[in-house]
């Protein structure tokens, strides 16, 4: 692993005032802060106010002030603002870039990867919007004489909390189809990485976003998270299980729809046929990028055994090749972790494993030569369940090698979880690989491929099943769930029940004699 010792300047674009004036669109009445740092030097880039119980509910009559006159903006002038947007975000992608490596110490390939994704959400629900919005004209229970049409409503102000490993993409990417749908949206990013979607907040208004629509609050979970679901109409989650599972109760008390993106305990099946260089790049990436803070990363690989040792040699080769180190440039292969807290959990599940019998095969060590919070990119094996690292997520630099014997003792180690977010299946036989992806239980299935395929697809739904979630983002549930149907119907003629003298015998035969004949004709 290369070693680089940390000089570090910060990014020109993120100045002082910059920030101040970021932050300045918090609320914070109590002067209460949070000294947001810069995590590779641990240097304090601003003050960020922490919002109170009133000062989220002001924010709320806000929003829902904005919101009445959004959502009768007709969608035609909605979606411009979009279109507006996408060419702002685009052309601003380098200073996002800088924020979210500043907030979140990740390389820099990661975070321009990550200003992508707003405007990729914003380009595929701009081709589908008009058309999931429209009213649906459908056939009443009585042929030509009713009728039955869908409308689609917002909901009305959509509480959204986004986490710290993506603040960007969840943050802005989760609020686009609530907002195009005539939702206002109230935000409370984590308080590590505030910068990045309050500057998304900015650029947005610059696209035409009316003032006060788009609402951020700050502060730790269970200070605000209260109020903010006791306020909102829907709650979009991304974070972990235990979390989502406090989210999702208090939704339920408040009879509100929620979206839970949770943990997941992701496997990597490697079939016998993969092409070795492509397989263990993709490792790389699955383990490493985002220095392993991505929620659908891999954590655990399970190889056949005839090449168990062919992999596990030219991955650990790869894994001590990278480059990993403080910069903000294109150069290293990964960054650091978002926080010395969050290192420490990781070391912690290392430590565990190796006091508990695995094997470390490079890595393991933090690098405070490196950063305050950089973790080296760390491949175990001999892991097994009575291990913290074999159960539970460790969202870190760290994977398991496992070796299996037959496809089916792959599946169901794979599945040997209680997490289904994200897997992977690398095999030259494509149809066999998708046999086998058919048989993982979990709502992404990636084939020569770790995550990127089916999260950049953004028609087509993304979620967890299992203890990973609940309802999904992508795909035209992503924009639909921040809706309310409304069932409008008409009676043209009043033809319920008998009629003219008619018994009411007579009227049951003819409407038994009626579902026969509608059917026959398939007319209903």
């Amino acid at each position: 692993m290369t070693v680089t010792p940390l000089a570090l300047t910060r990014p020109a674009s993120v100045t002082d005032a910059f920030l101040r004036r970021l932050v300045a669109r918090v609320p914070g009445s109590s002067g209460a802060t949070w000294k947001l740092t810069e995590v590779y030097t641990s240097e304090v880039l601003v003050e960020l106010p922490q919002s109170t119980p009133a000062d989220i509910e002001q924010a709320f009559t806000t929003a829902r002030a904005a919101q009445e006159k959004w959502a009768a903006t007709p969608l035609k002038q909605r979606l411009e603002v979009f279109k507006r947007a996408h060419t702002l975000f685009v052309d601003n992608a380098p200073a996002v870039t800088d924020l979210i490596q500043v907030e979140s110490g990740k390389n820099r390939r990661m975070a321009i990867e990550e200003t992508c994704d707003p405007a990729m959400v914003m380009s595929h629900y701009l081709t589908r919007a008009a058309k999931l919005l429209a009213p649906v004209k459908r056939g009443g229970p009585v042929p030509f004489l009713t009728t039955s049409t869908e409308i689609r409503q917002p909901k009305g102000v959509v509480g959204i909390i986004a986490p710290w490993n993506f603040p960007f993409a969840t943050g802005i990417s989760d609020a686009v189809p609530a907002l195009m749908a005539g939702n206002a949206v109230v935000l409370k990013p984590d308080n590590k990485t505030a910068l990045s979607p309050l500057y998304g907040v900015e650029l947005l208004e610059q696209a035409g976003l009316p003032k006060g629509l788009f609402q951020v609050v700050c502060g730790e979970g269970p200070d605000v998270g209260p109020t903010l679901i006791g306020q909102a109409n829907y709650v979009m989650f991304t974070g972990s299980t235990a979390t989502g599972r406090v989210i999702g109760e208090q939704a339920g008390r408040n009879l509100i729809g929620c979206c839970l993106e949770l943990g997941g305990k992701n496997p990597m099946i490697v079939l016998e046929d993969a092409d070795l260089d492509e397989t263990v790049q993709g490792a790389i990436f699955g383990a490493f990028g985002n220095t392993g803070q991505i929620c659908m990363h891999i954590e655990r690989i399970y190889l056949p055994e005839s090449r168990y040792e062919e992999f596990k040699t030219a991955y650990v080769a790869k894994t001590e090749a990278l480059d990993v180190r403080a910069a903000y440039d294109f150069g290293p292969d990964m960054g650091s972790l978002v926080s010395v807290d969050h290192m420490s959990r990781v070391k912690s599940h290392v430590d565990d494993a190796v006091a508990k019998g695995a094997t470390v095969l490079c890595g393991g060590k933090p690098r405070p030569d490196l950063g305050p919070a950089f973790f080296e990119p760390t491949i175990l094996e001999g892991v097994t369940k009575d291990m913290l690292c074999g159960v539970t997520e460790t969202f870190g630099p760290v994977v398991a090698l496992h070796k299996y014997r037959t496809v089916d003792e792959a599946v169901a180690l794979a599945n040997d979880t209680e997490y289904g977010l994200n897997a992977s299946v690398w095999g030259g036989d494509v149809g066999a690989a998708r046999a086998v992806a058919a048989r993982i239980e979990s709502g992404n299935v990636n084939i020569n491929d770790i995550l990127a395929t089916a999260y950049a697809s953004k028609g087509t739904p993304s979620g967890g099943v299992k203890n990973s979630g609940v309802g999904a983002r992508h795909g035209d549930q992503g924009l639909l769930k921040y809706t309310d149907v409304k069932n409008v119907a008409v009676l043209k003629k009043q033809v319920m029940g008998p009629r003219g003298g008619q018994t009411y015998e007579k009227y049951v035969d003819g409407m038994l004699s009626g579902l026969k004949l509608m059917r026959r004709l398939r007319i209903r």
